[in-house]
């Protein structure tokens, strides 16, 4: 059996993103006045601050924290950023509601039975990052290889240990997964508790570099 370690990040608050957010609610916490009068205005995006550096990076922040959650955490989706119609044939669009997946992440995010910010996210998570896309990777990876997959971090006991743990002990302040690495500290070298969080992205610009390589060979061929 392949053991693989997702569900971590999603049940004790370590994906980056969790304490991006909390510094967007920071936002939340500057007079109405000050933030629609001015520095709305000021660092608006299509401004003249709002397209030169550092201020453009003023005026992202402010757009970013003036979306309420869930939608913030699509800003950076590359379809949404390219746009629908730069990708797709009008007629499909015109087959689909390019709206109902935002509706449904906002309908799910607001089902999460939270309080907190962070207990919010992981709820969504657990569906979205989970649920939706990671397990169903791993799981017909491993398959294609001839292996199940098992997943000992979303055993049953810990997750439910996980919904009884404090917030605040998942994402302190701005320290991810605070209590898991606290719980392992003494059983785990410092260098694995301490070090930066990596990735596991998929090579696509290289895929795609190569293929098109491959394309232009046979066109000159």
């Amino acid at each position: 059996m392949a053991n693989d370690e997702r569900g971590g990040d999603e049940l004790f608050g370590g994906n980056t993103r969790y304490a991006k957010q909390r510094i967007f609610e920071v936002y939340s916490k500057v007079p109405h006045a000050v933030r629609t009068a001015i520095l709305e205005r000021v660092f608006a995006e299509p401004s003249v601050f709002g397209r030169v550096r550092p201020f453009s990076k003023v005026a992202s922040y402010i757009a970013q924290a003036r979306t309420p959650l869930p939608d913030r955490m699509q800003m950076y989706n590359l379809l949404a950023r390219l746009g629908h119609d730069q990708l797709f044939h009008p007629e499909f669009l015109a087959s689909v509601d390019v709206d109902d997946p935002a509706r449904q992440q906002r309908r799910t995010f607001e089902n999460v039975n939270a309080v907190s910010l962070v207990n919010r996210m992981l709820g969504f998570d657990w569906k979205y990052t989970l649920a939706d896309n990671d397990l169903p990777k791993v799981v017909g990876a491993t398959a294609l290889a001839g292996l199940p997959a098992g997943f000992p971090l979303l055993d049953a006991q810990l997750v439910e240990f996980s919904l009884r743990l404090a917030p605040s002990l998942k994402l302190k302040r701005l320290s991810l997964r605070w209590f898991f690495k606290e719980a392992l500290r003494g059983y785990l070298p410092d260098q694995i508790l301490a070090k930066q969080k990596h990735g596991f992205g998929l090579p696509i610009p290289v895929w795609a570099g190569a293929r098109l390589d491959r394309l232009l060979g046979e066109q000159r061929g």
